[in-house]
């Protein structure tokens, strides 16, 4: 099955990179996978990820400098980067089920695509950041913004392939998060949990896609939490992970929050998994993601205030900037190569698709069409600058305080499942792996 998926989308990347090449008057397009980079004055190398338009065609995520040409009606030609070298394990030989598909090139020198191009720079576009890149090609030729931009907007419809690695990697995340709740269970520290995760996906932290985001008690409310405790705090009273998987490339992006006990921040919980899955419902075709957005405001800003933690109408705190005070970021996102996929803020033609005034940090302002795979993640955090900004603006009349304080020591709560647009509706990736 995977053969047979495979050989479909490279089948569709062909045809479409080919209309993409004669409406951008090139006849070839070279596509780097990137090359390692050195910590300054060190021969520490960071982590290496791989340009993600060369990924679109090869599952090669831990292989730098191999660089691939893309013609039409042509066989690609992939000049594979396997280097004589004893002080690292070099790649090991191409896969059948992917390298039947392409003309392979096994080199031993990083830069033997300069020497063997069939045609000339000057009728090729280059894609990518590596250094021998911007040695080779003239400037106008490498990553021309319109040429990228077309291929960006491709990247948005999903290939069955592309949604059969979607699921897989939503499927090893989702095991990983109930190993990581199990763990907050029993009283163990965001180190130990963060353990815990990786152990049951059986990954390090750079084969995940994105940092993960480990969090007990008031760190769930800072958003891109960076740190993990080694030591559990005294009292365990809510937890919020952020990880995800990758498969062949592909990514998963799934967040949960737990409470600790029964109570006000419990009800909370509750009250956002209902709600993001009535966000998540809605999800169709021809839905303007802007006005889901808006809706999520709408719906978070009636949770406030039936707990009693707002002393405004939804519709006063979504109008006023309330609601933004508690909801401070975008309802969610395009993922698939990238976990914050690209063109979610054109429209088809390229053209700027607006966020919504006092919005600016959503990252998907596009209709929805089938294909697309997208995160659908409402929060409500306590956040003591945003809250202290209001009330030095606004006065305390609109907010109860002391319901604030209680809610404090709890940090934040965030539901995030992954969403594939289907031709009559949607389907939620990560809630069919049974992750409640």
């Amino acid at each position: 099955m995977q053969n047979e998926l495979y050989s479909a989308h490279l089948h569709h990347m062909q045809a479409t990179w080919t209309t993409v090449m004669t409406s951008a008057g090139v006849d070839a397009l070279l596509v780097h996978a990137g090359t390692p980079m050195t910590s300054f004055r060190d021969d520490y190398v960071y982590s290496f990820r791989a340009n993600p338009h060369f990924l679109a065609w090869l599952p090669l995520v831990r292989h730098p400098d191999c660089a691939l040409l893309i013609r039409p009606d042509c066989r690609p030609l992939l000049w594979f980067y396997q280097p004589e070298d004893y002080w690292h394990l070099p790649p090991a030989d191409p896969d059948n089920w992917w390298a039947d598909h392409f003309d392979v090139r096994v080199t031993t020198e990083p830069e033997a695509w300069q020497r063997a191009l069939p045609l000339p720079v000057e009728r090729i576009a280059a894609l990518g950041d590596a250094p021998a890149l911007a040695a080779a090609f003239p400037a106008a030729a490498l990553n021309p913004e319109p040429l990228i931009s077309r291929l960006e907007l491709l990247r948005t419809c999903k290939t069955s392939y592309e949604i059969q690695c979607m699921r897989e990697a939503n499927a090893e995340a989702a095991a990983a998060h109930r190993r990581a709740q199990a763990a907050f269970r029993d009283g163990c520290s965001e180190f130990d949990i963060h353990l815990a995760y990786l152990a049951s996906c059986r990954a390090s932290d750079e084969e995940l896609p994105y940092h993960s985001i480990v969090a007990l008690n008031e760190h769930s409310a800072v958003l891109h939490y960076q740190l993990r405790q080694r030591q559990a705090p005294p009292e365990q009273r809510a937890f919020l992970i952020d990880a995800g998987c990758a498969v062949n490339a592909y990514c998963s992006d799934i967040t949960r929050t737990y409470a600790a006990q029964p109570g006000d921040f419990a009800d909370l919980v509750e009250g956002m998994n209902t709600l993001q899955q009535d966000l998540a419902a809605s999800v169709r075709p021809g839905l303007d993601y802007r006005q889901l957005h808006l809706q999520a405001h709408h719906r978070i800003a009636g949770l406030l205030a039936d707990s009693g933690v707002i002393r405004v109408s939804p519709e006063e705190a979504v109008a006023s900037g309330l609601s933004t005070v508690f909801f401070p970021h975008g309802l969610g996102h395009y993922i698939g190569l990238q976990v914050h996929d690209v063109a979610g803020l054109i429209d088809n033609d390229g053209n700027a698709l607006p966020r919504p005034d006092g919005h600016p940090f959503l990252r998907l302002t596009r209709v929805l069409e089938p294909g697309n795979v997208l995160t659908i993640e409402p929060g409500l955090y306590i956040i003591d600058s945003l809250l202290q900004q209001w009330r030095a603006a606004n006065g305390d009349n609109a907010i109860d305080w002391h319901a604030v304080d209680r809610l404090r020591p709890c940090g934040g709560i965030r539901i995030e499942d992954n969403v594939l647009v289907t031709t009559d509706g949607s389907v939620n990736l990560t809630r069919e792996c049974g992750l409640a």
